[in-house]
């Protein structure tokens, strides 16, 4: 089986300005909607709608968060771990990507500069835990004996209603037999039991875009947790994917009504104390800014923008 491929993704975004409509509305940014989901925006509409609007609509800025960031600089030493040979894929190789990838990151977002003094104690102390989960990985997967087909993989697909599928995945390998694995690293901890389905949502919604695009399920979805080393494993069947799309259509369908109603509810939650926007939401005391100016309906056929 040929592994699913990278469809070339542009830098437009989800909700496009509109440079005339924006000049002759002053102040009012104009914007014209686009049906597409991504992992984290659906994440996002289901934890908090008004959350949604803030990030895809309103594009409300947010301060980088060490925890995060230290995420984005693990993701990428195991990414570039691999393009070593196999037999110096070590823990101490790994480690030994951290420093240089961590000023690479630097170079590529600078706004994650404000985090620590450079050579603080502070930011040595962050790299540190960084090369802790990096060691931790090396308990769970043997990268001498891994040749992933995909790292780092930017993912589109259209399903029949026109809604586009898009997302980046971790890694994917393919055996010689052609079954498919996706692999999925988080920095964090696992959920506790019961609570797995919203991760597990996630690879449902990678195993989906990958049997739309490529006709395959894939064979396995693994999450990688490197807070605590615990792996969870999943085998989708067509009846999981057809019914993760049936989802995935309703939360589109329900974004739709709230863009063409401006109606963004806030959700109160325990996740609220890790929200950057509690001054701008009404569940706070704040008040959301004003939307932007739409300029017509959601756009349908082939589409592209960034992954989340």
């Amino acid at each position: 089986m040929v592994p699913p491929t990278v469809v070339p993704v542009s830098a437009s975004s989800d909700l496009q300005v509109a440079p005339d409509s924006a000049a002759q509305a002053g102040a009012a940014q104009a914007v014209v909607s686009r049906r597409s989901l991504s992992p984290s925006r659906a994440s996002d509409f289901q934890q908090c709608p008004l959350l949604y609007r803030f990030r895809t609509v309103d594009k409300l800025p947010e301060p980088p968060s060490a925890a995060a960031v230290r995420g984005t600089l693990v993701h990428s030493a195991l990414e570039h771990l691999f393009d070593l040979p196999a037999a110096q894929r070590t823990p101490e190789a790994a480690e030994g990507l951290l420093p240089g990838r961590w000023e690479q990151l630097r170079v590529d977002e600078p706004d994650v500069t404000a985090l620590f003094e450079e050579s603080s104690p502070e930011e040595a102390e962050w790299l540190a835990s960084a090369a802790a989960l990096v060691r931790t990985w090396f308990t769970l997967e043997d990268p001498t004996r891994l040749e992933p087909a995909e790292r780092e993989m930017r993912i589109e697909t259209e399903l029949a209603s026109g809604l586009l599928l898009r997302g980046i995945i971790d890694r994917v390998d393919v055996a010689p037999n052609g079954m498919v694995r996706v692999v999925d690293y988080k920095t964090g901890r696992s959920p506790g039991e019961g609570f797995e389905g919203k991760a597990l949502f996630q690879m449902r919604f990678y195993a989906l875009a990958v049997w739309r695009l490529k006709g395959v399920v894939p064979a396995l979805l693994q999450l990688v947790y490197l807070g605590d080393g615990v792996v969870l494993r999943l085998q989708p069947t067509e009846e999981d994917l057809l019914a993760t799309e049936r989802k995935l259509e309703a939360l589109s369908a329900a974004i739709e009504k709230a863009r063409e109603s401006g109606d963004w509810r806030p959700r109160r939650s325990k996740l609220c104390g890790w929200c950057a926007h509690q001054a701008l939401c009404p569940e706070f005391g704040g008040t959301p800014p004003p939307l932007p100016v739409p300029l017509s309906g959601p756009l349908s056929g082939p589409l592209s923008g960034p992954a989340s």
